[in-house]
């Protein structure tokens, strides 16, 4: 004897969405508030690190467009945004810590005010304009 199971349309619906959700690469996440109009980089895609820095004081992020970072937490910065009028001045980058392995490959931003850097690789010369992308939370 054998049996069948039927499945209702709205599974098949829900199962559609999802599998679209994982196919599709133009998804963009949450919308958030741009903090910059332009960031300087090493490179067109900032890709290449401009240096690396250290973290002269703890920074709890405030939402998911920045990174934690730890006093004497070493920091490599992939741009930095060119500050707005009244706003602060934020680099991003990725923390590299023994203790804090788990924040590590989490790129985001930071006040660049907390961080002294070490050691400059290539200067960020070069001036991007910002998209929706550089602010959204996935």
């Amino acid at each position: 004897m054998r049996h069948t199971v039927r499945m209702a349309p709205s599974f098949h619906i829900g199962l559609l969405l999802l599998s679209l959700g994982y196919l599709c690469p133009h998804t963009n996440g949450v919308p958030m508030e741009k903090l910059a109009k332009s960031k300087l980089c090493a490179d067109k895609e900032c890709s290449y690190t401009i240096s690396v820095a250290k973290a002269i004081d703890d920074f709890t992020a405030p939402d998911c467009r920045f990174i934690n970072i730890k006093k004497g937490q070493t920091i490599y910065v992939y741009s930095k945004l060119v500050p707005v009028e009244g706003g602060g001045v934020f680099w991003s980058g990725s923390v590299y810590s023994e203790r804090y392995v788990d924040q590590m490959g989490i790129i985001g931003y930071f006040p660049s005010n907390l961080v002294t850097e070490l050691q400059v690789y290539k200067e960020g010369a070069l001036e991007i304009p910002t998209t929706d992308m550089d602010f959204n939370c996935f």
